[in-house]
């Protein structure tokens, strides 16, 4: 039986955040559960895009420092990466003000290098992934809450997509992406192979509408966490009041076998009943998630464009 841990939170305010997220870690253990001396641990937030810095389309950098703040105090040692679907962690970081939060506590950035790793999938024997993410002790996800154009929703589950290589997540786009059941279970299984410690969803301030970066911030006040990113992603769209079934990682993850009912979980502090969102507003059109091999190569270009030459020349610049 998982437990899902649930609380109200309305301020990014480093000791209140600090705070709050204390109380959500209680009833798992506290980070000491998760996080033992000497550690190597990997905080996994959504870095989606250098641009719309106040959409609330990322995880807030607040999240990442006091995390961080947590798994050093009791002796792991933090680092801090993601594969951005254009340009680096480091410029996409850069760029959302996460720099100087992060050089305060001398947390490295790391860029994602790919390596292929066998599944227990029945459809993927295979998946490339983050070496540095597979490898990590401890895996924290950080996902924000948010409507998607593509997959409704996007939660732990999606957000962890993030570890695949940048211009694979394009190829998946084009390979996958003609059937939305295949697509969401292999971001199930994607989820699953990673097998995060511990998922941790910032719903501070959520981002609604046409997401995954041109909705609208949404004040929610929640914060929200459990060891299964399943049973997490399932508790978040109950709260949402999202049909599950038009959600492509939650309808995967029910088809095989991993979403336990909501009835099954346990909540030791507030239920998601409690915290009910009954005018939370989805995409107002769903796009297809087929990339064409035109837009593949675009995204492909557009990527090493950012990466290799534009972010470079902006660094030399001083901007």
């Amino acid at each position: 039986m998982s437990t899902v841990s649930l609380i109200r939170a309305d301020s990014y305010d480093l000791p209140s955040l600090r705070t709050s997220l204390e109380q959500l870690l209680e009833p798992l253990g506290s980070i000491s559960s998760f996080v033992k001396p000497g550690d190597r641990v990997l905080l996994k937030p959504n870095l989606l895009t250098a641009s719309h810095p106040t959409k609330e389309c990322i995880t807030r950098p607040e999240m990442v420092y006091c995390l961080a703040e947590l798994v050093k105090e009791v002796r792991g040692k933090p680092f801090f990466g993601d594969s951005p679907a254009f340009g680096s962690a480091l410029g996409v970081a850069k760029a959302n003000g996460y720099l100087p939060l992060m050089k305060k506590l001398e947390i490295p950035i790391i860029e994602f290098k790919g390596e292929r790793y066998p599944t227990n999938s029945n459809s993927f024997n295979h998946l490339r992934l983050s070496k540095e993410a597979m490898e990590a002790d401890v895996v924290i996800n950080l996902p924000k809450v948010k409507s998607h154009v593509q997959l409704t929703l996007t939660l732990g589950v999606k957000n962890l997509f993030g570890c695949v290589p940048g211009k694979m997540k394009a190829w998946w786009h084009m390979e996958a992406g003609k059937d939305a059941n295949r697509f969401g279970e292999m971001l199930v299984e994607t989820a699953r192979t990673i097998n995060p410690d511990l998922t941790i969803i910032d719903g501070i301030i959520g981002h609604e509408g046409n997401g995954p970066s041109k909705g609208e911030p949404r004040p929610l006040g929640i914060l929200g966490a459990s060891a299964d990113v399943f049973a997490l992603d399932q508790t978040m769209v109950n709260i949402l009041g999202v049909d599950p079934s038009v959600v492509p990682t939650v309808a995967a993850q029910m088809r095989l076998g991993l979403a336990s009912d909501i009835s099954s979980l346990t909540f030791p502090l507030l239920s998601p009943r409690q915290l009910e969102i009954t005018d939370w507003k989805l995409p107002e059109a769903l796009m297809p998630i087929d990339f064409g091999l035109p837009r593949v190569l675009r995204s492909t270009f557009k990527h090493f464009y950012i990466r290799f030459l534009q972010e470079p020349l902006k660094a030399y610049s001083g901007k």
